[in-house]
C-alpha cells in the first residue's frame, strides 16, 4: 500500500518537476535565541539551506515526497523552483502505523495547518494555496532590505515545511490555482509580517490557517514600515501590479508612523492623507480595501488598566473608514481587550518576554511588548478573523468553514494555544517598537 502511494504521489508531481525538491530535517529543538549574532543576509540563508535542505537530498537519490516524523528528527523543509504567482497544494496525511499530528508551514513560517490529528490506518487529504512571488513586477522592484533578499517569501522556490515527532504527511499534488481564485493582500509592520525566525510571529503568519480555499493570504507587510515607506520601497506598486479586481488589501500602519516627526505631520493631517491615497490607489484597480486600526502595544497603568500607545492613529483610520464608507476591523480595541481579560502578568505570554539568559548569549532580560509570541500572534489573527467575519460579509465569504466566533474579552487560555517552533528559530528583533 505504501508503495502503491509513493508511486501515485510520483506521478501526480511528475519527476522532473520535482527534481530539485529538497528535505530537510532537524535536530531537536534547542531554545531559540532572538538576540544571536544571526543576520538573514543572502548568503546566511543559502548557508542555512545546503545545511539543513541538502544532506538528506544526497542520501535519498531520489525525489523525497513523504515525511515521517520521530522524536530526534521532528521536522522537514520540501522546497522547489516555482513560477511567481498561487499555487494549490493538496497533502495527504495519516499513515497505517500511528497516530500522527501534523503542522506545516509555508513559505516564510505561514501556518497554513495547525495539529491535524488523524487516527492510523486512516488518511485525510487537504487543499491549501500558497502565494509565491518575487521582488520585481512590471515597471520596476521592490527595494529589499539586505535581510530579505534569498529568505523564503522572496526567492524562487515553494517551501512547505512538516513539524511534529509523529507527522505522517505526502505532497500529493502541486498545481497551478481556478483563475477565480481571490488574492488577500496584507500592508502592514513588523505586527503583521512573516517573520523569518522564532520566537518572533506576526498575525498575518497566522491568517491563512482561518482562509478557505477559495483565497489566499499574500502578506507584503515588512517590518519598521509606515505607509510613506512601505510606499516609497515599491511594496504597494508590488500588490498594485498583481491586484485583480475583486481582490481585497487590508491595510495596517500606525507604529512607525507615529515616529515620524516635522511641521504638520501627525495622525489627522499626513497619516490620514497617505492611507486615503493607499484606498484610491487599491479602488482604481478594482481592489477592496479594508482598513484595520493598529494593534496595541501591551501598556498597563499603575491600576492595571491597559492604556492607549499609539495616540490618534487608530482614531484617524477609524475617520478615514468613516468617511469613505470602508470596512474597518478595529484591531486596536480588540487587542487591548485580549491583554485586559489575561491580565498584567499573562499578558506578557503573548508578547516576547524572557529574564536574562533564557537563551544562549542572552545577557539582559527581553521585554518586548510590541511584537508576538506565536500564541499572541494566533489571538490576533483570531481578532482580525472576528472582525472579517461579523464586519466585512464579502470578505467572510472566503473563510474557512472550521472558523467559530472569538471574543477578545474571552480569550484562549496559552496552555490552549500549541504551535510548533520552525527548525530556523534564531534571528535578530524585528524593526519596530
Amino acid at each position: 500500500m505504501r508503495a502503491r502511494a509513493r508511486r501515485q504521489e510520483t506521478r501526480g508531481l511528475g519527476r522532473s518537476d520535482f527534481l530539485s525538491l529538497t528535505l530537510a530535517l532537524a535536530l531537536p529543538a534547542s531554545p531559540p535565541c532572538p538576540l544571536a549574532p544571526l543576520s538573514p543576509c543572502p548568503l546566511i540563508f543559502a548557508m542555512l539551506r545546503f545545511a539543513l535542505f541538502a544532506p538528506l537530498a544526497l542520501l535519498a537519490g531520489a525525489p523525497v515526497l513523504e515525511f515521517r516524523g520521530t522524536a530526534e528528527r521532528p521536522s522537514a523543509v520540501f522546497s522547489r523552483p516555482a513560477e511567481e504567482g498561487m499555487h494549490l497544494v493538496t497533502i495527504a496525511f495519516g499513515a497505517e502505523d500511528i497516530d500522527s499530528v501534523t503542522t506545516v508551514k509555508a513559505e516564510a513560517r505561514r501556518l497554513i495547518a495547525l495539529n491535524v490529528a488523524v487516527p492510523k490506518g486512516r488518511t485525510e487529504t487537504r487543499t491549501f494555496l500558497v502565494d509565491v512571488r518575487r521582488p520585481e513586477f512590471s515597471g520596476g522592484r521592490v527595494a529589499l532590505k539586505a535581510r530579505e533578499s534569498g529568505a523564503p517569501d522572496w526567492d524562487d522556490q515553494l517551501s512547505l515545511e512538516f513539524i511534529g515527532p509523529t507527522a505522517r504527511a505526502r505532497v500529493v499534488s502541486v498545481q497551478p490555482t481556478p483563475s477565480a481564485t481571490v488574492r488577500i493582500f496584507l500592508a502592514g509592520d513588523s505586527t503583521v509580517t512573516n517573520q523569518n525566525f522564532e520566537p518572533y510571529v506576526g498575525w498575518g503568519q497566522v491568517f491563512p490557517l482561518f482562509v478557505g480555499d477559495r483565497a489566499v493570504v499574500a502578506n507584503h507587510a515588512e517590518s519598521g514600515r509606515a505607509l510613506r515607506s512601505f510606499q516609497g520601497e515599491r511594496r504597494l506598486d508590488k500588490i498594485l501590479a498583481q491586484l485583480r479586481s475583486g481582490d481585497f488589501v487590508l491595510i495596517q500602519f500606525g507604529h512607525n508612523d507615529q515616529k515620524e516627526k516635522g511641521e504638520g505631520v501627525g495622525a489627522f493631517t499626513t497619516y490620514a492623507a497617505r492611507l486615503k491615497a493607499y484606498v484610491d490607489a487599491v479602488q482604481a484597480k478594482g481592489g477592496k480595501p479594508v482598513l484595520v486600526t493598529a494593534v496595541a502595544r501591551r501598556r498597563f497603568d499603575p491600576q492595571g488598566q491597559v492604556v492607549e500607545s499609539l495616540g490618534d492613529f487608530p482614531e484617524a483610520v477609524r475617520r478615514v473608514a468613516k468617511e469613505r464608507g470602508l470596512p474597518l476591523i478595529d484591531l486596536n480595541t480588540a487587542s487591548k481587550q485580549v491583554y485586559q481579560a489575561l491580565g498584567v502578568d499573562r499578558s506578557k505570554l503573548a508578547l516576547l518576554h524572557y529574564p536574562a539568559n533564557t537563551f544562549p548569549g542572552q545577557t539582559e532580560p527581553l521585554r518586548d511588548d510590541t511584537h508576538f509570541s506565536a500564541y499572541g500572534a494566533y489571538e490576533m489573527a483570531r481578532c482580525v478573523v472576528e472582525g472579517v467575519r461579523t464586519g466585512v460579509p464579502e470578505l467572510a465569504a472566503f473563510l474557512a468553514p472550521t472558523v467559530k466566533p472569538f471574543d477578545p474579552t474571552h480569550p484562549d487560555g496559552p496552555a490552549q494555544v500549541v504551535i510548533p517552533a520552525s527548525s530556523l528559530v534564531k534571528g535578530d528583533k524585528p524593526e519596530g517598537k
